[in-house]
């Protein structure tokens, strides 16, 4: 998400860091380049305007230009400005109500509705502790009723079934009832996908929306929809009593137009972004995090709750205490970690929260695929045990037939080796308490100055 402004905005602002001094000039300049940068991105030109129009007010004030850092300082400006544009701070979804809260979900057919009730769902279970129910009053699509009860099914919440016989007020009236009785805490309803010309869906969806008075109704959108996202969030709320927005399909969106522009054009805020198909990508949506990412600072909060929630931490310390004791790392030890990263989205998924991946050269950022860490996995899985328990075995006829039975060049086993080498240092050196030798370590590891891992 937000590469290509990432790319765009990292160059301006690294000019502008280096300054001793600013003038009105340089800043006009700057602002030019910013402007150019966003409106390639898709951002919706009012929001241009006024984001840019903020920034110049600040820039040229005493807060910059009398500053003993001033690039340092407009950098600052730049990103509470757009931070402010997206909304500030994390809108929670209001859930204080009587049980059930009824979330009702609407949104443009193939923008990814069904699949995020099925994020918000383990979401609301857990990381709020409630108990969830999902229904579907899609009675459109029968298709759309059976993906949401294998959903429901994978993040082990409650669905209540419906069919297409039914009319879509009688399906949720039924469900808020059987709710009621089964103590749920959230009841999360599916609709139709409708396009906003449709004025018989759209007038189904606020008869629905009467009948059952949710405390939340959220619209999903796709983000690579771009500034046509704003717009239809517009139309929507303008239709509904919208309190929120989910952007789907953030992964493949590397402008980030939506992101900057639902927000000001709406006037709802952005709550949740979806992130690729599986059932936990959906994270809060959070201005200030989202803007340092835009300015390549990176996200590191997002990065050590991601950590926190998705490393499975018992074998974290069962690992700990194994190094701490001073046991060797082993292959199979790297096979754990290489699944942990794997389950927190690969390198991909990691890279786009660390501070500096733009300044990183396309060339280089192309070579991560998603498949890297797969591939290392299936190398060491193609040893022996006693292989993996004693890597000093591995001599140049077993690393051939590993090779072949990962589908795999021997050079690529070397390199998995010589990895796996500078990881039992650097755990030996943790192991003997040496922090700084482990730091020293890990830059090796990630391939010294401008290199990639398992590159």
């Amino acid at each position: 998400m937000f590469e290509s402004l990432t790319q765009r905005l990292s160059g301006t602002i690294e000019r502008l860091r280096g300054r001793g001094r600013l003038t009105e000039e340089n800043i006009r300049e700057s602002l030019r380049e910013v402007r150019i940068a966003l409106l390639e991105a898709d951002v919706a030109l009012p929001v241009v305007q006024a984001l840019i129009e903020r920034i110049k007010v600040r820039a040229v004030g005493q807060e910059v230009l009398k500053s003993l850092t001033p690039g340092q300082a407009l950098i600052k400006v730049v990103r509470d400005e757009m931070t402010t544009v997206m909304g500030s701070a994390a809108a929670d979804l209001d859930l204080n109500t009587s049980p059930p809260a009824v979330i009702l979900m609407a949104g443009l057919q193939g923008a990814g509705k069904t699949t995020t009730v099925g994020k918000l769902a383990k979401h609301l279970k857990e990381r709020r502790k409630k108990k969830v129910m999902v229904v579907s009053a899609d009675v459109y699509r029968p298709a759309a009723i059976e993906q949401l009860k294998t959903l429901a099914e994978q993040v082990g919440v409650q669905f209540f079934p419906s069919s297409a016989e039914q009319k879509p007020e009688a399906i949720v009236r039924a469900a808020i009832e059987d709710a009621k009785k089964s103590y749920v805490d959230v009841l999360l309803v599916d609709t139709a996908g409708r396009t906003s010309i449709d004025d018989a869906m759209m007038a189904e969806i606020k008869a629905l929306h009467a009948a059952v008075d949710p405390v939340e109704t959220l619209f999903v959108v796709d983000s690579m929809t771009g500034q046509d996202a704003a717009v239809t969030a517009k139309h929507f709320s303008e239709a509904l009593p919208l309190t929120g927005v989910v952007l789907t399909k953030t992964d493949g969106d590397a402008r980030g137009g939506a992101a900057l522009s639902v927000r000001y054009i709406t006037g709802r805020p952005i709550k949740f972004i979806g992130v690729g198909e599986k059932p936990d990508g959906l994270d809060v949506f959070h201005p200030d995090r989202i803007a340092s990412r835009i300015l390549d600072m990176g996200d590191v909060l997002s990065l050590v709750e991601q950590v926190e929630q998705q490393v499975d931490q018992d074998k974290a310390r069962k690992l700990a205490e194994k190094v701490a004791k001073g046991k060797r790392f082993d292959l199979n030890d790297m096979r754990e970690q290489l699944e942990q990263m794997q389950n927190m989205g690969g390198l991909s998924g990691l890279m786009d929260k660390l501070p500096g991946v733009g300044k990183i050269p396309d060339h280089v950022k192309n070579q991560v695929t998603g498949k890297e860490v797969p591939r290392l996995i299936a190398i060491i899985n193609s040893m022996t045990l006693k292989e993996r328990r004693n890597p000093a075995l591995l001599n140049g006829s077993r690393r051939k037939r590993i090779a072949a039975g990962a589908g795999v060049t021997p050079a690529e086993v070397n390199k998995l080796m010589k990895q796996y080498q500078q990881m039992e240092k650097m755990m030996g050196k943790l192991g003997r308490g040496g922090m700084k030798g482990m730091m020293r370590g890990m830059r090796g590891m990630m391939g010294g100055r401008g290199g990639m891992p398992f590159g």
